[in-house]
């Protein structure tokens, strides 16, 4: 997809606040400093659409993308980051829960990891929580520039163990830098929001 227009539209906390279209979304999941804003301003060829921050968890809410009038990219809540009170955690979680049980418009979730280390548990349990509601995954393994390109295999498939990687999801391998992964997961969008 060429993206020429992209905005936030509203920055939820809960259901009453979701944008009321039938616009199809794809939700994006991951821990706190993985590259999810990265991931989004390359994905719309902008810088700071999505704001990257040197201090993580600094998303609080469900931020509601519009992109090309065409669909939502839905960026959740980093997950994992330790500065947070667990009663903050809890309610992040509950409102990512309900969201992802509840939208009928959540047609895909790209679930990102950090292709230089093990998925952690959070990880897992996002992957296992996504595979229990069959809601259809994106696997995206961000700062694959920090690796050396024959170490790539190596790593994807440390990944896949530790996440029982289901086959039928996608894998792709990404790099805000380099834009590798770019084409490849703007496809994978595509064919989940069709």
């Amino acid at each position: 997809m060429k993206v020429h227009e992209a905005e936030i539209v509203i920055s939820a906390v809960s259901p009453a606040q979701y944008p009321d279209t039938p616009l199809p979304e794809i939700a994006l999941a991951g821990r706190s400093n993985v590259g999810k804003s990265s991931f989004i301003n390359t994905l719309i060829n902008r810088k700071n659409l999505a704001r990257t921050s040197s201090k993580p968890g600094k998303t609080q809410t469900l931020n509601f993308y519009l992109i090309e009038n065409t669909l939502h990219f839905v960026d959740v809540p980093g997950y994992g980051y330790a500065k947070v009170s667990k009663t903050e955690r809890a309610k992040w979680g509950k409102m990512i829960e309900t969201y992802l049980e509840q939208r009928e418009q959540l047609r895909a979730v790209v679930s990102l990891v950090d292709l230089r280390h093990a998925p952690s548990q959070e990880d897992v349990q996002m992957y296992e929580f996504l595979k229990y509601y069959e809601i259809p995954v994106i696997v995206v393994a961000t700062k694959a520039d920090k690796i050396p390109r024959g170490k790539w295999n190596k790593h994807e498939s440390m990944i896949k163990k530790a996440l029982s990687f289901d086959p039928a999801d996608t894998f792709l391998l990404f790099s805000s830098i380099t834009k590798q992964g770019k084409e490849e997961a703007w496809k994978a969008i595509e064919a989940a929001i069709k």
